[in-house]
């Protein structure tokens, strides 16, 4: 699992050092790359503690890390917090963000859609894995995550405000709609998972297509400054109709995935 988890980023890696637009290319990949990299590190020693006392690393056997963190409840946490870092740098959340925006902006269109479809829901993924396996412990956290990472949200909506890039702002979004995932989450009850997988699925499908509306637009005005892009509507009506509706889903309107999983 861990292999898998960092083999996807040698593709997307490739992507943008490739086939990215601008020189910036170079800084916007070594960023994602080693920002992810650096976090999943105390994911793999977590692995290796686990596997050194004894416990198998299969995925489906390691509901017996429960029994060891019931007995030793601050060991517990410090395991969740080490082994959610990777994920939390993965999907990201507010202050884990900074890779994001770069690797968004540096990407080509198939490049950001696969980063906002696939490789933030891999994150979602981990923990949708992991977090369970600490049921008995995450009462300790989980209302210092929630507060955390709610927070976090509102303050990437508000950069949202102030973005003049619009793959910068989707990617922004991106964060925002993220957060509320983590606070599913960290509920750590049914309804909060069930809620957190239905806003993954949604945002993977209404992002990757902003994204891609974003990238018909550059190639028509070859600019992506929104205050260069007032006034499209009048141009292209009919892409005015696509923007309205995945907009309208990136909101969680009615009748979207968003709107159940929130």
């Amino acid at each position: 699992f861990y292999l898998c988890f960092e083999g996807v980023l040698i593709p997307t890696f490739i992507l943008i050092i490739r086939w990215g637009y601008n020189p910036e290319r170079l800084q916007a990949s070594f960023y994602l790359l080693f920002y992810t990299v650096f976090a999943s590190l105390p994911l793999l020693v977590c692995l290796f503690v686990l596997w050194s006392h004894g416990f198998s690393l299969n995925l489906f056997y390691l509901d017996t890390l429960d029994l060891i963190t019931m007995e030793f409840k601050w060991s517990g946490v410090v395991l969740l917090l080490f082994s959610t870092f990777a994920f939390l740098v993965k999907i990201p959340i507010y202050g884990f963000h900074l890779w994001l925006p770069k690797a968004h902006v540096e990407a080509p269109i198939g490049g950001s859609m696969v980063l906002a479809g696939v490789l933030l829901k891999l994150g979602g993924y981990g923990l949708f894995r992991l977090l369970p396996l600490y049921s008995s412990v995450i009462y300790y956290v989980d209302h210092f995550f929630i507060g955390f990472v709610l927070l976090g949200g509102i303050y990437a909506s508000l950069l949202c405000l102030i973005q003049t890039d619009i793959k910068s702002l989707i990617a922004y979004s991106s964060v925002s709609h993220m957060s509320l995932v983590v606070a599913g989450l960290f509920t750590n009850n049914n309804i909060g998972y069930h809620g957190a997988l239905l806003v993954m699925i949604g945002h993977g499908l209404c992002s990757s297509g902003l994204f891609s509306l974003a990238h018909i637009l550059y190639e028509r005005v070859h600019s992506r400054s929104l205050s260069e892009l007032s006034g499209v509507m009048s141009v292209f009506p009919k892409l005015s109709f696509w923007w309205y509706l995945f907009i309208v889903s990136s909101v969680a309107g009615p009748p979207s995935m968003g709107l159940v999983g929130e």
